[in-house]
């Protein structure tokens, strides 16, 4: 290859590479500004009556307690749904299924329901859990709902992550007479679960930040407690932004407010992802191979 020749090789690569660095640094630009605009309109809201007391005054005062354990129950209820779901669905289609043509469109299915939007889900969930099933608008029929949302995203991370375990594990492991069953359990799984932990950290960035869907099956305008039970009617933050912004009467009056619940709103989904992410930075050095 000549000099020539080379140099221009040189050349297109570095034009390359400093393109995507452009488009890298005007992606983190823009998310450093979202929250940099949203953290100083935000930020003066905040305070532990914000943080601890119901709203008062038509939500122009007091807080958004209820929100945020709304918020935490939903989540918290939607990963209790899609996590056993998606790892089973998972370890099936990774383990047992036998490769075809069938597996390839029960892949494409669930990488299509992966894109589907929001409200869809959330009609589904009004129509079977809500009308079908008789669990009205709760915190039950909205973590169901806000479970299947994620489905898809926890079956493709979990199945990517159990296919990047080595065949060497399970060989030595049936070699040394263990079951399939016990090799998925004792062996593939362990190593897999950091992968699994990935999808779970995105799962929790969807389903605490929905709306359309907990909006027909779990969110209430206006509550002064927390719910008793998962059959009662729930406040969320993601709801209460979008009550702030569009329903309210004092709209101009709460602005504040809703620059202070999306900085709350912001601050919970990272700060839930953090936790796992710490958990998942832990398995890997104990599992390291």
């Amino acid at each position: 290859m000549s000099r020539h020749n080379l140099a221009m090789r040189h050349l297109r690569q570095n034009l390359a590479f400093g393109l995507f660095r452009l488009i890298m640094l005007a992606v983190l630009g823009a998310l450093g500004g979202i929250l940099v605009y949203v953290f100083i309109h935000g930020v003066g809201a905040i305070s532990w009556e914000f943080l601890t007391q119901p709203p008062k005054n038509s939500m122009t005062a007091g807080g958004i307690f209820p929100a945020i354990m709304g918020t935490l129950y939903l989540t918290v209820g939607a990963l209790l749904v899609a996590l056993p779901l998606g790892v089973s669905a998972a370890i099936y289609l990774s383990e047992y299924a036998t490769e075809g043509r069938a597996l390839r469109i029960v892949r494409l299915g669930i990488q299509n329901l992966a894109g589907i939007p929001s409200v869809v889900f959330g009609l589904f969930g009004l129509a079977l859990f809500v009308g079908y099933f008789k669990l009205g608008v709760s915190i039950a029929a909205g973590s169901l709902t806000l479970g299947l949302l994620i489905l898809p995203t926890i079956i493709g991370a979990s199945e990517e992550a159990l296919r990047q375990v080595p065949g060497t594990f399970r060989e030595a492991s049936l070699g040394l007479g263990a079951t399939r069953w016990q090799t998925i359990r004792k062996v593939v799984l362990p190593a897999a679960l950091p992968g699994i932990l990935t999808g779970s950290i995105l799962g929790i960035g969807r389903a605490a930040g929905e709306t359309a869907p907990i909006m027909f099956t779990a969110a209430t305008f206006y509550t002064m407690g927390l719910p008793r039970s998962p059959l009662d009617q729930v406040m969320a933050l993601p709801y209460h932004i979008y009550v702030l912004a569009t329903a309210g009467t004092h709209i101009e009056q709460t602005r504040p407010l809703q620059y202070g619940t999306v900085l709350v709103l912001i601050s919970l989904v990272l700060g839930l992802s953090l936790v796992a992410i710490i958990i998942r930075t832990r398995m890997r050095k104990t599992k390291q191979w």
